[in-house]
């Protein structure tokens, strides 16, 4: 694509070069904070903001980040066509224009053009990478992620202003290559989506009815069906012990023995060998809680039922560890089960549905020791169980290898999109006189992520709270 006739320095810490014809002006200048109450209540749309979503409606967010609060008399009004920015998520893309009239969580920002702008074109601006990166030194916080940014401070950031003519050219190419790169990325999420539900129908089908043709027999449990005539359910309390975790606040998680957390068996198949956290326990905690090979780590308590009793086994002893209090450790006992294959037992749907089906949640789910006994369990006889975990593991490398290709090959694409943006709001290509075919907006999350609902990172969005 061809260049600008004439470029000038910006000055501006994450470019260097416009074209010789734009303005560069300081945000308050161009973008105007909209300080509307909700008090008396104007709205009971409560509106939530995602780093890939965007602005959304708090209902359509399910179960991620934290809960809106009753009282909405608290919060803010954000227009339709309103750039709401979370101001302690502003540096990792927390950013979207409104398409909603509705109340927002203090800790966001509504901004609206001064003179005519076309706030899509700052919406690219605030998504960029390079650009949010320059915004972390403004942030008052330990955190980078989590710094809040004061609009005072937001105020004085320097922004590139083209005409508005270009202003609209560049939204109106934007978006018709972005869409057509994201069709593509999502053509790719959606290839990984189907590897891993192949995964999850190939282990489901390997753990409940075997490698053989066998003759098979009720398992007395809906959730499960019928299993080899051969193998025997046994409850998960007849052959572990168990423990619920270390409870302890202050200053003891700052240093010490090796502490294994919530996010360490959290959507984790294995226990890693190394685990960040550090805590100050005594020899005596290290004996009650400690972690061994061959133990399977429940997650205990959460504010979704779905988050409850996810498991990670324990293939390696972790000397002088820990465990949280978010977890209860299940210790088998020797030669009644083989690790790997309660690895990917674990994972079954059966599981999901049976912990679901007993759990009484009111306002946090929680998973008791005598709940977890009652987990049934199908046993093959040893030899068999090793092979099943034999075979799986050899099935689970090559989806992860097919995934990884694909994961990689997204990473190229966005790299690319990541690219083009910046290239085209900062001027360094003149899209002027390009014709911008019909085509159709395509998001970046048209489809579910990786794990078939999108995952926030530990607080990735601030929520009105």
């Amino acid at each position: 694509m061809k260049k600008y006739s004439s470029y000038m320095l910006s000055h501006m810490k994450w470019n260097n070069t416009l074209p010789a014809h734009w303005n560069i002006q300081r945000l308050k200048l161009v973008l105007q904070e909209r300080k509307e109450n909700n008090f008396p209540i104007k709205t009971d749309n409560i509106l939530s903001l995602t780093n890939t979503r965007g602005v959304i409606p708090y209902a359509e967010k399910g179960n991620i980040g934290n809960k809106s609060k009753e009282n909405i008399e608290g919060c803010h009004i954000a227009q339709i066509d309103d750039l709401v920015i979370n101001s302690m998520n502003v540096v990792i893309g927390s950013a979207g224009v409104s398409k909603y009239f509705g109340a927002i969580s203090p800790v966001y920002y509504a901004l609206y053009p001064r003179n005519g702008e076309n706030i899509h074109y700052f919406e690219y601006i605030f998504k960029l990478s390079t650009f949010e990166e320059t915004l972390k030194e403004l942030g008052n916080g330990i955190l980078d992620i989590r710094k809040r940014i004061p609009m005072i401070k937001l105020n004085n950031v320097v922004l590139p202003v083209p005409p508005r003519k270009e202003q609209d050219q560049i939204v109106r190419f934007l978006d018709w290559k972005v869409s057509e790169i994201n069709r593509l990325i999502n053509i790719k999420k959606k290839e990984i989506l189907l590897l891993k539900e192949k995964e999850k129908n190939l282990i489901s089908e390997a753990v409940l009815h075997g490698l053989r043709k066998t003759n098979y027999k009720l398992s007395g449990n809906k959730w499960l069906g019928d299993i080899p005539d051969s193998w025997e359910i046994i409850k998960l309390g007849n052959f572990c012990t168990f423990q619920n975790g270390i409870s302890e606040s202050g200053d003891f998680f700052t240093a010490g023995t090796p502490f294994v957390s919530y996010g360490d068996v959290y959507r984790h198949l294995e226990l890693p060998k190394r685990v960040k956290g550090m805590a100050k326990s005594n020899e005596q905690q290290q004996r009650v809680f400690s972690v061994k090979k061959g133990d399977i780590l429940f997650t205990r308590t959460s504010e979704n039922i779905e988050e409850i009793g996810m498991a990670a086994v324990c293939k390696y002893t972790i000397e002088k560890a820990v465990f949280s209090g978010f977890i209860i450790r299940c210790r088998p006992k020797e030669d009644v089960v083989d690790t790997d294959y309660m690895k990917y037992y674990l994972q079954i749907p059966a599981i999901r549905n049976h912990f679901s089906s007993m759990m009484n949640i009111v306002i946090r789910a929680s998973l008791s020791q005598n709940l977890l006994k009652q987990m049934p369990v199908v046993i093959p006889p040893m030899q068999e169980q090793k092979e099943i975990a034999t075979y799986l593991e050899s099935q689970h490398a090559k989806h992860i290898y097919q995934i990884e290709i694909l994961e990689k090959e997204i990473n190229v694409l966005n790299e690319y999109k990541t690219r083009l943006i910046f290239d085209t709001v900062t001027g360094q290509i003149d899209i002027r006189d390009i014709d911008v075919p019909e085509y159709e907006f395509v998001g970046e999350n048209s489809i579910p992520d990786f794990d078939g609902e999108e995952i926030s990172e530990e607080s990735a969005d601030e929520e009105v709270s």
